[in-house]
């Protein structure tokens, strides 16, 4: 014999379930199409490839905007991708190692988003990770370290969308046909979505390179920018292109071959080693040519991303040239540069090169001018 409060609560149930399916059909658009995106590219930009599996439309972003921005896609409501990734400081923390949910601090810094959609690869040290719908799962899977924290809460984070009418009626107009469109997957593809569209072409540099505007850049950025391209230099070399990064891909372009790069940032053993567990692309191969291997990053908004390298362990723009100038940190530190050869695995580009006060501050002077103030106001909006 069935209780009658045990059956109320039955029917309580079921009602509840009605009406939340009711509510969902409610706040289901008739009729609605998803828009194609369309980019507003930058002067002599590609257009991102995009995969086939997920689209671009405005919906979609829309809905990756929103998510972006909200702590309550984490396990435990605290954190959103915008905690590491600030739109005001070119989409990173200004920390020299990122901090996720409950405190947990990243070994490593949260990169730019700047041109991500460019990237032929993401993160700073796997060669395997190449598309952003793959990418976003690290940050909010991961449990060492812990970062977003979603792991085993995958449906307490849904059900707190599927309770926010706002939020229904985003992902219904984002993924029409899905019944129920409040998914993982459906989060995982606004989010790269959106990300695909944080793209910066408009600093003084592309508007003195591009733009034909003369006075964009003052006298001493240009001196800059020649000892940026020249060979003695030779920073254009690992960061080049129009991203001013390493290998890109866009729609219509080959494959790219990842390139990383061991920048003699340290010398732990004599023999190149790296600290653990930031060993670079060793720590996915286990191979010792490949140690101390780090992709080349966007040098796009430098001025507003420090503290730099993957570590964040060098300061400001100054220091950066300082450590390149000396051939390797670990050169400058004094120690036998002898034991920095080619068992190390120092990229042969590394090679040190002698710059003058002046042509210091004008090299520092076009790493600034590189900065899109257009870029980060419309973040902000």
């Amino acid at each position: 014999m069935v209780r009658v409060g045990t059956m109320a609560a039955v029917v309580l149930v079921l009602l509840g379930t009605a009406c939340e399916y009711g509510r969902q059909e409610l706040d289901r658009p008739d009729n609605h199409s998803p828009s194609r995106y369309v980019w507003p590219l930058p002067e002599g930009f590609p257009a991102p490839r995009v995969p086939p599996d997920n689209p671009m439309t405005t919906e979609k972003v829309e809905l990756g905007r929103h998510l972006f921005h909200d702590p309550r896609l984490s396990g435990d409501g605290t954190v959103s991708c915008a905690s590491c990734h600030q739109p005001e400081l070119a989409y990173t923390d200004g920390r020299s190692r990122a901090v996720g949910s409950q405190g947990n601090i990243h070994p490593r810094s949260a990169m730019s988003l700047t041109n991500v959609a460019y990237n032929a690869t993401l993160g700073w040290d796997d060669p395997s990770l190449i598309r952003l719908e793959d990418q976003a799962l690290v940050p909010l899977f991961n449990t060492q370290p812990l970062e977003m924290g979603v792991a085993g809460r995958e449906n307490v984070v849904l059900v707190r969308f599927r309770g926010h009418r706002r939020y229904r009626q985003l992902f219904f107009k984002a993924f029409p046909e899905d019944k129920d469109p409040v998914t993982m997957r459906n989060v995982i593809y606004a989010l790269a979505s959106f990300e695909r569209t944080l793209i910066s072409g408009n600093s003084p540099y592309d508007r003195w390179a591009y733009g034909g505007e003369v006075d964009a850049l003052n006298p001493d950025e240009r001196a800059g920018a020649r000892l940026f391209f020249s060979r003695r230099v030779n920073c254009f070399r690992c960061h080049a292109g129009f991203n001013f990064s390493g290998p890109v891909v866009y729609e219509g372009s080959g494959v790219s071959k990842p390139q990383f790069h061991n920048t003699g940032l340290y010398n732990e053993d004599r023999r190149g080693a790296y600290p653990k567990p930031n060993t670079g692309v060793h720590r996915h191969s286990g191979r010792s040519e490949d140690m101390g291997k780090f992709r080349a990053p966007t040098l796009r908004n430098i001025a507003l991303t420090a503290p730099y390298m993957h570590d964040g362990s060098v300061a400001t723009l100054e220091a950066v040239l300082d450590h390149y100038a000396a051939g390797g940190r670990a050169r400058s530190f004094g120690l036998d540069t002898r034991a920095i050869g080619p068992g190390s695995a120092t990229d042969p580009l590394i090679t040190g090169f002698e710059l003058t006060p002046e042509e210091r501050r004008q090299m520092v002077a076009f790493l600034r001018a590189l900065t899109d103030e257009s870029f980060v106001r419309r973040a902000r909006q």
